[in-house]
């Protein structure tokens, strides 16, 4: 089921008010699709003392976030239900804190895809490298690098798609 810019709004705005206040130092970032809500917030940063290791920080905020998940678990589920209901999407959740970010149980969604030998060899070779136990692997690994690589053109793609999504919402009918 395609989300418009307005159910994502709205989804938006129903964590706004529907999350406790305590939860996060911002208001959280939502990423959805066809199937599921990514929920991100930000937590607090670690108190240390400035002669702390980068290492020693790390391992706090790991704490953190780990006590944060596991005190906030029930409550999560409960929000995760409604949104499910109400917005028709699963809904995983992730922090962020001093520049760690940790998305918990979020799907893993089957793509099929028909390729041909050309595609397929490049698969194979990845395989065969060892860069990826299979061919379903490979063809997330690849789609994993066009993302980092190609960040800012997929962005633009994004925010085009959008803008189409808007004017068609807003026409005829709508």
């Amino acid at each position: 089921m395609r989300m418009t810019e307005q159910d994502r709004e709205r989804l938006s705005a129903w964590l706004a008010g529907g999350l406790p206040d305590e939860w996060f130092t911002a208001p959280p970032v939502v990423t959805v699709d066809r199937e599921e809500a990514v929920v991100v917030g930000s937590l607090p940063d670690v108190e240390l003392g400035a002669d702390a290791t980068d290492a020693a920080r790390e391992t706090a905020r790991e704490a953190r976030i780990s006590r944060w998940r596991e005190e906030t678990r029930e409550r999560r589920m409960a929000i995760a239900d409604d949104i499910e209901q109400r917005f028709g999407r699963k809904v995983a959740w992730g922090v962020e804190i001093g520049g760690v970010r940790r998305i918990f149980t979020n799907l893993a969604v089957p793509v099929m895809t028909r390729l041909r030998q050309d595609d397929r060899l490049v698969l194979d070779t990845l395989v065969d490298a060892g860069v990826a136990r299979s061919r379903s692997e490979a063809l997330a690994w690849c789609v994993r690098l066009v993302g980092r690589n190609e960040a800012a053109w997929i962005t633009q793609l994004r925010e085009a798609m959008e803008s189409v999504a808007r004017v068609r919402d807003e026409g005829p009918g709508a």
